[in-house]
């Protein structure tokens, strides 16, 4: 016999499949009657063995497991299911509920704790929240399969004695639980750090999730970190369960969040929206700032962040690092053979205040890597060349602005401009994919390729184009 099905806005769907283990000889009945008529599938066995039996048969969305069974009680099978490849979501059932009791469950990645009598409607309800949950994490976990298939994880490199000694302490540091604030200039390397000590975790092919602060209304911070009490959106520590959430600028956290999320961290629990409900707080968290000082880092997190601090020097402070990282960013722009630095190349980059740091280093090898000629990239190409202003010139040209342009307009502007240009041709102006080498959202790209002015090539036998991204989608303007 197969499954039934729920249909749901002209769509079917495979049901949502619960198993029930009680004990108890009637309310399991009732309750698999009231949700089978509801379009559920569901077992019900009698103790903890026969439970850990069914979920090693089959695949099941939801456990429903009273803590006092015979044999093996609803925790010790709790404990067992989640070392499973794909487990199940878990309600633990009591008739007694204790605070001791709701700790033990959600340390043990619980979903939450239902306290006897129940009501049927109750239950369904956090059935079907545990369902989608359990369905929103496997799809991010699919995701990020097809994110780093398309985008490898780049290594945090460095030949900087004193920084290759810190990344040694974070790499031992990392496979703990403590979490780490990481500071330096803007463009020296605090997000590849996060992603980095993610890698280095005990949990890599966990959720890697990075929230930019500042880009969310003060009104609303709260909102997306901790979540409502029946929000329809999961909160941002939901969705970093078993894995790492990233904050970046964490001096623009208000400070009544800050301090909620400090003592989140030191409790090690949390709870959604205004909710009593507390939750294990299963999360690495890793803050970034621009802000050295601790007194303007929100709410007392710089010190709850304290666990493990790291300061990023400019990448001026490191210029041993220019001919490591410029190669590793031509590899990345042209695999397999790509352009050489030359020596004056180099010497022109040692003279150069990198005020961008590494990601103006990495904007730069990559406009460079596309423009270079007969495989080596010459003086003229890099900031600090003595034809460094005759080659934007040129750049400026070729992109369609007025010769004087270069004039009113930086280096590095001119660079970044050709380099989008480069971009968006190398992927057949497939502005989602585009965004996506670029390192940048798709919002992002768009208002720079209004604002530089960038026209979309037009088709041989179509009209004359427009600026690019007027009737793109959501995404971008994927085709």
């Amino acid at each position: 016999m197969t499954a039934p099905e729920l249909v749901s806005a002209g769509a079917v769907t495979p049901a949502i499949r619960v198993l029930v283990a009680d004990d108890e000889p009637h309310l399991p009945l009732l309750l698999q009657q009231f949700l089978a008529a509801r379009g559920y599938a569901v077992t019900v066995v009698r103790d903890g063995c026969a439970a850990l039996q069914a979920l090693a048969d089959d695949p099941y969305d939801v456990a429903l497991l009273d803590v006092v069974m015979p044999e093996v009680d609803g925790l010790e099978v709790l404990r067992r299911v989640r070392e499973a490849p794909a487990p199940p979501e878990v309600l633990v059932v009591t008739g007694n509920g204790t605070v001791e009791t709701a700790l033990a469950a959600h340390r043990l990645g619980a979903y939450q704790l239902l306290a006897k009598p129940y009501r049927m409607a109750e239950v369904e309800a956090v059935v079907r929240r545990a369902w989608e949950k359990r369905v929103l994490r496997r799809d991010r976990q699919r995701w990020l399969a097809w994110r780093r298939r398309l985008d490898p994880a780049t290594p945090f490199l460095t030949a900087y004695a004193p920084l290759r000694a810190v990344l040694a302490l974070v790499r031992e540091g990392a496979p703990g639980m403590a979490p780490m604030l990481v500071t330096g200039e803007v463009g020296t390397g605090k997000r590849c750090l996060a992603r980095q000590w993610h890698q280095w975790s005990d949990a890599p092919t966990g959720p890697l999730v990075e929230w930019v602060i500042a880009a969310t209304r003060p009104e609303h911070q709260a909102l997306e970190l901790f979540g409502e009490v029946q929000g329809d959106s999961p909160p941002l520590l939901e969705l970093a369960a078993g894995g790492t959430l990233v904050l970046h600028g964490v001096e623009a956290l208000e400070p009544a969040v800050g301090a909620r999320l400090a003592e989140a961290l030191a409790r090690g629990v949390w709870s959604p929206g205004r909710s009593r409900r507390v939750r294990m707080l299963d999360v690495r968290l890793v803050g970034t700032s621009r802000v050295a000082q601790a007194t303007e880092v929100a709410g007392g997190l710089r010190a709850a962040l304290g666990g493990l601090r790291v300061t990023l020097p400019p990448l001026a402070e490191r210029r041993v690092d220019l001919p490591l990282l410029a190669q590793h960013f031509l590899e990345q722009a042209v695999p397999g053979v790509p352009p050489q630095l030359a020596p004056a190349t180099l010497e022109a980059m040692e003279r150069y205040a990198w005020p961008g740091n590494v990601r103006e280093l990495r904007a730069v090898m990559e406009r460079a890597a596309l423009l270079a000629a007969d495989g080596t990239v010459g003086p003229a190409l890099v900031p600090g060349g003595g034809e460094a202003m005759e080659g934007a010139a040129v750049a400026t040209r070729q992109a369609g602005a007025p010769s004087g342009g270069v004039v009113a307009m930086a280096p590095l502007e001119v660079l970044e401009r050709g380099h989008i240009e480069a971009v968006l041709e190398a992927t057949g102006w497939h502005q989602g994919r585009a965004a996506a080498r670029l390192g940048i959202s798709p919002k992002t790209l768009y208002r720079k390729i209004r604002g530089y002015g960038l026209v979309r090539p037009t088709p041989r036998g179509r009209g004359a184009g427009a600026p690019a991204g007027g009737a793109s989608g959501r995404d971008g303007g994927a085709s």
